[in-house]
């Protein structure tokens, strides 16, 4: 098998690809719309599971209607190096995103297929469901990692009401099924996943790619403040119970509670707010609004939780409203395995990639995964830090240049090239 990372990787195939899967789903306006379970996703699971079979992979999907495709290894009961990421998008989104990761898996396993290599251990590319959270989660990665329940399966909707077990009875699949999606750690024996950087970082230091050393938590509340709806005109301002200003003092004590509480890494964010009634000419008696809050401390995200709890109940003391919240999700932060970290950035200095370690400001199936196999992700930079929309976009050479770190990463693994193993399977520290 031939050594020169740099003449197995295809660009142009790899770009081809790309621009061939963002036809599915695209809108008039340029965005794609390929969210979780609709017809354009089901649409882009089939043409991906084609690719697949094109590549020489066995190909499958799960109970949570995973893609996956395997690279037989010398061992076939070895456990498995899993190469992972989503096509599913937000609404008007980018042609790259988690779409990104799973084809430079595919060219990378593509790649090796013409060479003729046989890696020691299997390899499996997979393509997670609803990564982005249609459905209030990361739908796919939780079922391979064995975290969902009936309940979540019974519950999970989106936010037109539309029932997750109901839209995948559209679609021909038993929601039940999803509960056997789980794989048993000691089958697995780590997970690689490439990813756009989704920030700026990268593209402001003009490097090519991050090794990520650990990836964020984060929690979601739904908050609710209720006041007293009234007349716009007859209304005093000091008798009203107006549920919007609590939510104003609210974004105002915001920067004050990440100093005090947070740390350099901290990030909250009010990026949804609904008032009721909604009329122009009427004091708002309700206002729902949504907090994202982020770090890679999981101590520092409980203090955070605490501290924007008493400010708000201080607020509704004060405004005369009462403060009632909803957790929407806590996603646990984690740290990528040191070992397998060590060959992402070996293979970067082996190429002679411009690269960084760096942490994760956004959240990825593979925190998920975290928690039954040791798991690293390496970033490419996004153009100005643009992400989740049609001005999405990565420099080829920065793509075909995670491309090549990520090929070297597998072969170090899965090739007896560097460590074969990065731990104890189920282990991700």
């Amino acid at each position: 098998m031939s050594t020169t990372q740099d003449q197995m990787i295809s660009i142009d195939r790899l770009s081809g690809d790309l621009r061939e899967l963002a036809e599915i789903g695209r809108a008039e306006d340029g965005g794609l719309y390929r969210m979780a379970f609709t017809e354009a996703d089901m649409r882009g699971k089939d043409w991906l599971e084609q690719r697949m079979r094109e590549a020489g992979l066995e190909t499958r999907r799960d109970g949570a209607a995973n893609v996956i495709g395997r690279m037989e290894g010398r061992d076939p009961e070895a456990p498995v190096l899993v190469i992972g990421s989503h096509i599913d998008t937000v609404p008007c989104a980018g042609m790259l995103d988690g779409t990104l990761g799973v084809l430079t898996g595919l060219e990378c396993l593509r790649a090796l297929h013409e060479a003729g290599g046989k890696p020691s251990i299997p390899i499996e590319l997979i393509a997670f469901s609803d990564e982005e959270g249609r459905f209030g989660g990361m739908f796919g990665s939780q079922a391979f990692a064995g975290q969902i329940t009936p309940d979540t399966i019974h519950q999970a909707s989106d936010l037109d009401g539309n029932k997750l077990s109901e839209v995948l009875e559209g679609h021909g699949l038993d929601p039940w099924e999803a509960l056997h999606a789980r794989r048993d750690p000691e089958t697995l024996a780590g997970y690689l996943e490439l990813h756009i950087e989704q920030g700026p970082v990268l593209s402001k230091s003009r490097q090519q790619v991050g090794v990520v050393e650990a990836i964020t938590g984060l929690f979601k509340w739904t908050v609710t403040l209720s006041g007293e709806p009234n007349h716009a005109g007859t209304t005093p301002m000091r008798m009203r119970r107006d549920a919007f200003m609590g939510v104003a003092d609210f974004a105002h004590e915001l920067p004050r509670i990440l100093d005090e509480n947070g740390s350099k890494r901290s990030r909250a964010t009010i990026g949804r707010v609904e008032l009721v009634p909604g009329s122009a000419n009427t004091v708002p008696g309700e206002a729902r609004f949504s907090i994202d809050v982020r770090d890679t401390d999981e101590t520092v995200m409980h203090e955070l939780a605490i501290s924007i709890g008493k400010a708000l109940t201080a607020i509704a003391r004060r405004r005369k409203l009462r403060f009632d919240y909803e957790t929407e999700s806590w996603i646990h932060p984690v740290d990528c395995n040191p070992r397998l970290v060590g060959m992402v950035a070996e293979a970067a200095a082996e190429c002679g990639v411009r690269h960084r370690r760096m942490e994760s400001g956004a959240a990825h199936d593979a925190q998920i995964v975290a928690r039954v196999c040791p798991v690293a992700m390496l970033f490419v930079p996004s153009k100005d830090g643009r992400s989740h929309s049609p001005a999405e976009w990565t420099a080829l050479d920065d793509i075909e240049a995670g491309a090549r770190v990520m090929l070297g990463a597998i072969r170090r693994f899965a090739f007896g090239e560097g460590e074969a193993t990065v731990g104890n399977a189920g282990n991700p520290g």
